[in-house]
């Protein structure tokens, strides 16, 4: 193996599962979750020598959003196939997310809503580091925050159902 190969490895392996969890947040499908995952990895792994004694995580964490940002703006134009060619990795199921109705909750938030709630909850980011992730300022992640909640209360309160 290349020098800090093994150092990137240990890193995969310890935040894989979180950041996939993370991707299922913001997309809700598991099949983007992974290749989204994937290609911040892969990009992070171009980047090793310059990252691995920062934070790895943040930089992957940050491309991975980067990445489902990018995705909403330039839509790639896929047409599914009715049978999956290969099988899920083992265990990945488990580790995203079990709860059908969280999914659905978040499905009812905007693109941006979702982003600001997953990076300010699930990764209990502070506001200041939310909006420089996104590039909008702390008040649009305040204000979006607080929009994207009122309206998970809501579905909440109405038994899920939006």
């Amino acid at each position: 193996m290349a020098r800090g190969d093994t150092e990137f490895v240990e890193f995969v392996r310890a935040a894989s599962g979180r950041l996939l969890h993370a991707a299922y947040l913001l997309t809700s499908d598991r099949h983007q979750a992974e290749d989204i995952v994937q290609t911040a990895l892969a990009r992070s792994y171009a980047a090793w020598s310059r990252i691995r004694d920062q934070d790895p995580y943040a930089y992957t964490r940050k491309t991975m959003v980067n990445h489902v940002i990018d995705r909403w703006r330039r839509p790639m134009r896929e047409h599914p196939a009715e049978v999956v060619p290969e099988q899920a990795v083992a265990g990945g199921q488990g580790v995203v997310v079990e709860r059908d109705w969280l999914m659905d909750m978040l499905d009812g938030l905007t693109p941006r809503e979702r982003s600001v709630v997953v990076l300010r909850h699930y990764f209990d980011l502070p506001e200041a580091d939310v909006a420089s992730e996104l590039r909008i300022s702390v008040g649009t992640v305040k204000s979006t925050n607080a929009r994207a909640l009122g309206k998970l209360r809501t579905s909440t309160a109405n038994g899920g159902r939006r």
